[in-house]
């Protein structure tokens, strides 16, 4: 039994103070991870599907209302228009196989990563507009951008269907967000801009851009923003009680559109992209910012693993065996061996070169999650990645799953046993392992984020640390288990150590899935802003299509949030 068995297990998730109680916490380790989460009672079919909630965990001791020699651990469901409409008129949702619909329209989750913007604090989700919420108490501020700019997939009476990325960017030179609007019905691609004021983006249309997929993430350099179609494909049937027939594309296309070609172009205009194409499949990946010397992206590809699948009551797993109840709505794990590679563009002549890769099953099974430095310095200069693994586990590799892959993968090709969850450091420039640490039986760790050491001094930008890149700090790692959840703190220059301190909850509380995770320097009040209220998204036409109770719900809600 490798993965707990509470991952999806309800009511699990409260505010507590942890204590250390292994190692000891290391002397400068400051700051705030937050943590997002879907609220395993409202998930549905699929555990990315569930009501958005974050975690804070303060790195230093004694704050937010913690004892001295205790960690705050808080957590806060995001009331954002979708959770209070459902908890007002639940019985007008319903879960599907692309999230949460009903009579309102589409639930916007807000659950997969949080995004810091200096003091100000985001939550985001690939079908949804960004969430901004306050750092201090993670209440709702606003969604980002009125409805009608960023051209929805399915524009519904109160809550519009938005395809957007989980991954969003925030430009260090212009002070902007860049993200993405997409159509994966009509396949259309937009670009969307906003300037951090006002209830309004900007979006630029992208000639020829056809996304077949989804968007999970965007990343930049100084003068190009990249848009990788990515691994979560959407079946129709599926979506209308068939089963799923349609598999992952083994490459995709990856856009290039110039900062300063979207800068001279008016909103709603046209802008150019160079298309190439990478392959196999990714759900993550980042560029080098600097690109005096060409465009270079880091791709975490993930061949064959259909995050769209999730694990049913009826399925069995890759070794013949009926699937736990417990772990029904898992997403389906990886069925070929993951891989990192380091490509070189050149967006004139077309071409894209590997200039280093890692494929290592034996050790290295299912790429999940990284961590990296953040800052515009560690951005520019990355020295290495920090990349974990989930590791190879039968129980979540279904049949069905196999079955719908049998012309890309042999069953006999399969681990013949369990490969651990590992924790790797890696070379940013040759992709060579520094180090890395292997799990326990039992152990299922997430969400590693890296907090620099001495950040915000010698000059540097206060998301910066002294020695900028991903080597000089410390990686916080939570590690889910049925024995109780833990936080484990790693000196990011020689992982292989293992963790320097423990951080858990004298209860030993177990903690469902959770996903992304993200440094702040410090938590303060979110600044005085022009935001989107939810009353300005309304609208008396799409209003009226609704039956009177419900259209009084959604005004009620607009009126709590005024």
């Amino acid at each position: 039994m490798s993965i707990p068995r509470t991952i999806l297990a309800p009511g699990q998730l409260a505010d507590l103070d942890l204590t250390c109680i292994e190692g000891t916490v290391p002397t400068g380790l400051g700051g705030e991870v937050f943590i997002s989460t879907a609220e395993p009672e409202t998930a549905g079919a699929h555990a990315f599907f569930g009501d958005g909630m974050m975690i804070r965990l303060s790195l230093q001791s004694g704050s937010h209302g913690a004892a001295a020699d205790r960690w705050a651990w808080r957590v806060r469901k995001l009331d954002t228009p979708s959770a209070r409409l459902r908890e007002k008129r639940p019985e007008a949702f319903a879960p599907g196989v692309m999230g949460t619909m009903g009579a309102f329209g589409f639930s916007n989750a807000a659950n997969t990563a949080p995004l810091p913007w200096g003091d100000r604090l985001f939550a985001t989700w690939d079908a949804g507009r960004p969430v901004e919420i306050d750092p201090v108490t993670m209440g709702f501020l606003g969604e980002v951008g009125h409805r009608d700019d960023w051209a929805p997939t399915m524009d519904l009476p109160v809550l519009p269907m938005v395809n957007s990325t989980a991954h969003p960017v925030i430009d260090p030179e212009r002070d902007c967000l860049w993200t993405v609007s997409f159509n994966p019905m009509m396949g259309g691609l937009s670009l969307i801009r906003y300037s951090g004021d006002g209830a309004h983006v900007d979006r630029w249309p992208v000639t020829d851009g056809v996304i077949p997929q989804s968007v999970h993430t965007i990343t930049q350099t100084r003068d190009w923003l990249i848009v990788a179609d990515c691994a979560f494909r959407v079946d129709p049937g599926e979506m209308f009680g068939a089963e799923r027939t349609v598999t992952t594309f083994p490459d995709e296309p990856v856009y290039l559109i110039r900062k300063d070609e979207v800068a001279a172009t008016p909103s709603g205009q046209e802008v150019s992209a160079r298309c190439l194409r990478v392959g196999p499949e990714v759900m993550h990946y980042y560029a080098v910012y600097e690109d005096a010397d060409g465009v270079t992206v880091l791709f975490e590809h993930t061949p064959e693993q259909d995050l769209a699948m999730a694990l049913r009551a009826d399925d069995i797993d890759a070794w013949g065996r009926p699937v736990d109840p417990a772990l029904v709505g898992m997403y389906t794990h990886p069925l070929s061996a993951s891989r990192t590679s380091l490509l070189a563009f050149d967006p004139e002549s077309g071409t894209v070169t590997e200039r280093a890769t890692i494929c290592e099953p034996e050790r290295y099974w299912a790429t999940q999650l990284s961590a990296m430095d953040w800052s515009l310095e560690g951005q520019s200069a990355p020295t290495v990645h920090h990349l974990l693994t989930a590791g190879y586990h039968p129980e979540v590799v279904t049949q069905r799953a196999l079955s719908l892959y049998a012309d890309r993968v042999d069953p006999k090709d399969l681990p013949p046993e369990e490969v651990p969850p590992t924790l790797v450091t890696l070379d940013r420039d040759g992709l060579t392992p520094q180090g890395d640490w292997a799990y326990a039986e039992g152990d299922y760790p997430s969400s590693p984020c890296f907090v620099p050491a001495d950040a915000g001094q010698n000059g540097s930008s206060r998301y910066a640390g002294s020695s900028p890149g991903g080597h000089e700090g410390w990686l916080v790692v939570p590690v889910l288990s049925d024995d109780g959840f833990r936080v484990e703190v790693f000196d990011a220059a020689d992982v292989s150590r293992g963790p320097e301190a423990v951080l858990a909850s004298p209860g030993r509380e177990t903690l469902p899935f959770i996903i992304h995770s993200a440094w702040m320097p410090r938590a303060v009040t979110a600044p005085d802003r022009d935001r989107l209220t939810f009353a300005d998204d309304l609208d008396d036409t799409r209003l009226a299509t609704l039956p009177d109770d419900l259209a009084s719900a959604a005004r009620e809600v607009a009126a709590d949030l005024s």
